[in-house]
């Protein structure tokens, strides 16, 4: 007998996570909170520790694979194994070893197999909430009946059939009809295939009326078009079926979209983990919050003569990174405390205010965006928030944001400037009421005391949520970031 050590919850509710790598095979003999396997969650990599010692016996999901919080992940045999199958109470590591680099993971008391109080991690164990699995529902229910299945097997599909084809009654224009005998199963000629088949087919450009049908009702499969695809529009005709006359045009140009699509063409890439939760971020923003954008173009020569003579001086100490974010950081908070309406949330009826600021700074990765915070940036001096900034980012972009590093933000920048961008209209973190988009800087002709003159100019332009902060406040908060960039002696004021 062995124990199974299931995926945990690390400590912000997430409900699964992508296996990355593992660190340990089969047959290999671990000691307690020796890492097993790297994992991606919505918002950051985690190293899972092993709960007890002893020998691997299997792993029982493969690297990127996406599984639940609860699914076991491991098997584990011979020393360190009770003797029994458990799959919420596992022995762990003690309180006075804690994981490398696991900062998510803590110790909280559990029930050992012994009856006695022992230590755990966050998480180990199933959740009793964490499944997010429904239901079955009765093969001859109603509800089963209203709803197609896409991958259901072959003798639960009848009922899916029939509300597929549903839609063929409608009128003669809306649905056109052919000469043609109709496909096996359907009374109304219409080619038989499952909704994520049809959508796949409407991208591709390709008639499903000349695809040839091997399932078992004889609609077409995913496999049946990506066949099709791959041999252009080639396909064998099923017996005694003729091809309608007026979908030879149709045919024709399914084909010439199938040429197009030469294998290795196009890459299908899974929407997954952080890039997943930004999506979903994004989305939940953009229809949520009533965004509105101002502009405004900044004369930042002071600023980059500034920036230049803490660099060329090191006032800030010989490693402090020394950029304009850092300056453009300062003026926003500055700002933000000024205008104290831009950093607040919509909470129910209620507008929250907060006179701290928790500034996120947007980290492109190679896993996706991610936004870490800095905790109480209001009180930081210059030389500590420069500090703040580079950590904050480096560890982004290693994958190493803690969820809790990205929880809590008030407000925050997004640096498009490091790419070449002038501007942009950004999309307010969730969560947040104000993002400020900081563009790059260039040397333009500049209106100085009735005179051209090139000086160093760059835009910034601040999306805010319409339901928390009026115009008025929008355009205040904006002007004091220019003003502060302008001459950044006033944020001494």
């Amino acid at each position: 007998m062995s124990n199974v050590f299931p995926l945990p919850d690390v400590g912000e509710g997430l409900t699964e996570a992508d296996i990355v790598a593992w660190k340990v095979a089969e047959g290999d003999t671990v000691t307690v909170n020796q890492i097993l396997v790297e994992i991606e969650t919505a918002k950051s990599l985690v190293e899972l520790p092993s709960p007890q010692a002893g020998t691997i016996e299997a792993l029982l999901v493969g690297e990127g694979e996406t599984v639940d919080v609860g699914t076991p992940i491991v098997r584990f045999g011979g020393e360190g194994s009770d003797g029994s199958e458990r799959a919420g109470t596992t022995p762990v590591a003690e309180p006075g070893a804690p994981a490398p680099d696991q900062t998510d993971v803590v110790p909280a008391p559990t029930e050992t197999g012994d009856g006695t109080a022992g230590p755990n991690l966050v998480g180990y164990g199933v959740r009793a909430a964490s499944s997010k699995r429904r239901p079955r529902k009765q093969a001859g229910s109603p509800q089963a009946a209203a709803q197609p299945a896409p991958e259901a097997p072959a003798s639960r599909a009848a009922p899916a059939a029939d509300t597929e084809t549903a839609p063929s009654a409608a009128p003669a224009e809306a649905q056109p009809r052919t000469d043609g005998p109709a496909d096996p199963g359907s009374s109304t000629g219409r080619v038989l295939a499952k909704p994520p088949v049809r959508k796949l087919a409407k991208d591709r450009g390709i008639d499903l009326a000349g695809v040839r049908a091997t399932g078992s009702r004889g609609e077409v499969t995913r496999a049946d078009l990506l066949a099709h695809l791959d041999g252009g529009s080639e396909q064998e005709t099923p017996a005694g079926a003729s091809t309608p006359a007026g979908s030879a045009g149709a045919s024709a140009a399914a084909g010439a979209a199938a040429a197009a699509a030469q294998p290795g063409s196009e890459e299908r890439v899974p929407l997954k983990g952080v890039n997943r939760m930004m999506a979903k971020a994004m989305v939940d923003s953009a229809f949520t919050a009533p965004h509105v954008t101002e502009f405004l173009d900044v004369d930042v020569t002071r600023t980059m003569e500034f920036v230049r003579h803490l660099k060329s001086t090191q006032l800030l100490g010989p490693d402090v990174k020394v950029s304009p974010l850092l300056v453009v950081a300062r003026a926003v908070i500055w700002a933000a405390l000024r205008t104290p309406r831009i950093n607040a949330v919509l909470d129910g009826d209620d507008v929250v205010i907060k006179h701290y600021v928790n500034l996120g700074i947007a980290a492109a990765t190679p896993r996706g965006l991610v936004v870490p915070n800095i905790k109480n940036a209001h009180a930081l001096g210059l030389g500590a928030l420069a500090q703040e900034i580079v950590g904050l980012t480096a560890a982004a972009r290693a994958g190493r944001s803690t969820p809790a590093s990205q929880a809590g933000g008030t407000i925050t920048i997004t640096n498009v400037g490091v790419f070449g961008v002038d501007s942009g209209t950004p999309i307010i973190n969730p969560g947040e009421s104000a993002i400020v988009a900081f563009g790059s800087i260039r040397k333009r002709p500049w209106v100085v005391d009735d005179e051209i003159v090139p000086r160093e100019i760059t835009t910034l332009s601040v999306s805010a949520d319409h339901r928390v902060v009026d115009g008025a406040a929008i355009s205040q908060f904006l002007a004091d970031i220019g003003r502060a960039l302008e001459e950044p002696l006033v944020m001494l004021s």
